[in-house]
C-alpha cells in the first residue's frame, strides 16, 4: 500500500447521521482519530442540526442539506484555526449532531403531594400528572448546559431533570391562578395553556429547549377530601332534609313489621332533640295528683308503669284522634342504648356505663335496657 493511499483513507470526505433511533437528543460523530478533508461533504438531515467545536470552543452550526466544508462555509472555524488565506490541509474538529424533531408524549408527575391553599377546603395536598412534548431550539446551549460531551445522550438520561423542572413550575403556576381544587377538572386545557407562557421561558434559558405542548391529564386530592366531596354531593342530591325525613318515614310505614322499625330509625334520629323538647312540653302539661299514693306531691308519669300500659289497651274514648296521637307518641318516647349511642354520637359501651353508674335512668326488660327520651333529656340537662 503507497503512502498516498494510506493518507487518503486516514481522511474523512463524507460526514453523515442516520439516525435509527427514537430517543437520541445528540450524537457526537465518532471520527476515529481521523482528520476531516478540505472540501469533505457534510449532509445534514431534516429535523438535524450540526455544531462544530474546535478545541472546546464552539464554531459553525449547520442547518439541513449539503454543505462543502471550505473556508467560506466554515468562517468561525476558519477563525479559530487562524487560516487567513484558505486552508488546504486537513483539520480535526468534533462534529454534534442534534436531534431537533418534536419529541412527543413525555410524561410528568408530582412525585410527592403538594401543598396548596384552597377556599374549599383551606390547606390541601394534591397530586397531578399529563404530558408534555418539546424540542431543541438552541444547540449550543443544549450542548453546553445539558448533554455535554456525551457521545450518545438519550432521552431518559434527562426525564428526571425535565420532570422536576415541570412540576416546580406547575406548583408555583397553579398557586398564583387560585383556581379551586373542585374547578381544576374543569379547566384542564386552561391550565395548560398558561402554563405555557411561564415553562417556556425558563426551558430555554436554562436548557435551550422549548415545550410547543403542556397537557394536564389529572388533578387528585388525598382520599379524606374525596369523601368530605362525595358527602357534600349526597347531601346536595338529597335537597330539602325535612322532605327527605318524611319520605323516608312514608316508605317505612309502607312496608310495615321489623323492617319498618329499622327504615324509620335513620328518619327518627334526623329529628333530634326538637321532637324530644315537644314531648317534654306535653308530658308536663298532664295533671298533677299522678304521683304515689299518700304524697302531696305530683310526679311525672311513668312510661314503663301498669297504669300506662292499660291506659295503652283502654277502649277509644271520644277523642280517639288525640288518643292515637298521644299513643304515638308515647311509642317515640322510648329509645334503645344502641339509639342513644347513634343520637348522641358515641360508643355503645359509653351509654352502657352511663346506665349501670345510675346517671342516665333506664328500665331492664328481660334482658334488654329501654330508656325513656324523659330521662335522656334529665340527663342531658345535667
Amino acid at each position: 500500500m503507497s503512502l498516498l493511499n494510506i493518507i487518503t483513507k486516514q481522511l474523512i470526505e463524507v460526514i453523515e447521521w442516520t439516525d435509527d433511533s427514537r430517543d437520541t437528543l445528540s450524537y457526537r460523530w465518532p471520527d476515529q482519530d481521523k482528520e476531516i478533508k478540505n472540501g469533505a461533504q457534510l449532509i445534514v438531515r431534516e429535523s438535524q442540526q450540526v455544531q462544530f467545536v474546535s478545541e472546546g470552543q464552539f464554531a459553525d452550526l449547520f442547518q439541513p442539506g449539503r454543505h462543502t466544508l471550505t473556508t467560506q462555509n466554515v468562517p468561525i472555524l476558519s477563525t479559530l484555526q487562524g487560516w487567513k488565506y484558505g486552508f488546504q490541509s486537513p483539520f480535526k474538529c468534533d462534529i454534534y449532531y442534534l436531534n431537533t424533531r418534536l419529541f412527543t408524549g413525555n410524561k410528568w408527575g408530582t412525585a410527592n403531594p403538594v401543598m396548596l391553599r384552597d377556599k374549599d377546603f383551606g390547606v390541601v395536598r394534591i397530586r397531578a400528572f399529563g404530558s408534555y412534548d418539546f424540542r431543541i431550539v438552541e444547540a449550543p446551549k443544549f450542548l453546553r448546559e445539558v448533554a455535554g460531551t456525551d457521545q450518545n445522550f438519550r432521552l431518559d438520561e434527562f426525564a428526571d431533570t425535565m420532570r422536576s423542572r415541570i412540576v416546580s413550575v406547575f406548583t408555583e403556576a397553579l398557586a398564583k391562578a387560585h383556581v379551586p381544587v373542585l374547578d381544576v377538572a374543569t379547566r384542564y386545557g386552561d391550565l395548560g395553556e398558561a402554563l405555557l407562557q411561564l415553562i417556556n421561558p425558563a426551558m430555554r434559558e436554562k436548557y435551550g429547549l422549548e415545550i410547543s405542548s403542556f397537557i394536564l391529564e389529572n388533578v387528585s386530592v388525598p382520599p379524606e377530601v374525596e369523601q368530605a366531596i362525595d358527602k357534600r354531593s349526597s347531601m346536595g342530591a338529597i335537597g330539602n332534609l325535612n322532605d327527605y325525613v318524611k319520605y323516608q318515614m312514608g316508605q317505612a310505614m309502607g312496608a310495615g313489621g321489623e323492617g319498618a322499625a329499622a327504615a324509620t330509625m335513620p328518619a327518627t334520629m334526623a329529628m333530634g332533640f326538637g321532637m324530644a323538647q315537644e314531648m317534654m312540653r306535653g308530658m308536663q302539661s298532664q295533671p298533677a295528683g299522678t304521683g304515689a299514693p299518700g304524697t302531696g306531691t305530683a310526679s311525672a308519669p311513668d312510661p314503663f308503669s301498669p297504669a300506662a300500659a292499660q291506659a295503652a289497651q283502654a277502649p277509644a274514648a271520644p277523642a280517639a284522634a288525640a288518643s292515637a296521637g298521644a299513643a304515638s307518641a308515647a311509642a317515640l318516647q322510648v329509645l334503645t342504648p344502641e339509639q342513644v349511642a347513634q343520637l348522641l354520637g358515641v360508643g355503645l359501651p359509653d351509654v352502657m356505663a352511663e346506665i349501670e353508674s345510675g346517671q342516665l335512668k333506664a328500665r331492664r326488660i328481660g334482658s334488654s335496657w329501654r330508656i325513656a327520651q324523659g330521662a335522656l333529656d334529665e340527663y342531658l340537662r345535667g
